[in-house]
């Protein structure tokens, strides 16, 4: 099923979104202070691509212990993320969720986009794993 649901994620909607974080990506690696920020592009892009059978969860909770993205440093770089370009990616994914929700078989993948739209807001410190192993944590 989460096959299935992949790939209709995919060509309605999840390669748009998911080309458009590895654009802020390039963007980020760009310039040389942004390659935290470009990482977490990638990371998050490819999870935007096939987000089905996957979560994105903190680091921190995972590994349990803090790293840089975890602490003050990972939270001023959210910060920034923000204003640069989290700001844009949530409004991207909150617009795909309302075409989505127009028709009731897209009420799952507009919920996908929320989802997201929330973790472009804030991405550093996160990471994405299978659904089972963020149960396990």
């Amino acid at each position: 099923m989460r096959a299935i649901g992949n790939l209709i994620w995919f060509v309605f909607g999840g390669v748009i979104m998911g080309l458009t974080w590895w654009l802020y990506g390039l963007l980020a690696f760009i310039t040389i202070v942004g390659i935290p920020w470009g990482k977490a592009c990638f990371v998050i892009g490819r999870f935007t691509f096939f987000p089905f059978g996957k979560v994105a969860i903190s680091r921190k909770e995972l590994n349990q212990r803090s790293d840089i993205g975890t602490g003050v440093l990972g939270a001023i770089g959210n910060v920034i993320w923000f204003i640069f370009a989290g700001i844009w990616l949530a409004i991207g994914h909150v617009l795909s969720a309302l075409l989505c929700f127009i028709t009731i078989i897209g009420i799952p993948f507009g919920i996908q986009h929320l989802k997201l739209a929330g973790i472009s807001l804030f991405p550093i410190g996160k990471t994405v794993v299978a659904k089972e192993v963020a149960e396990r944590v």
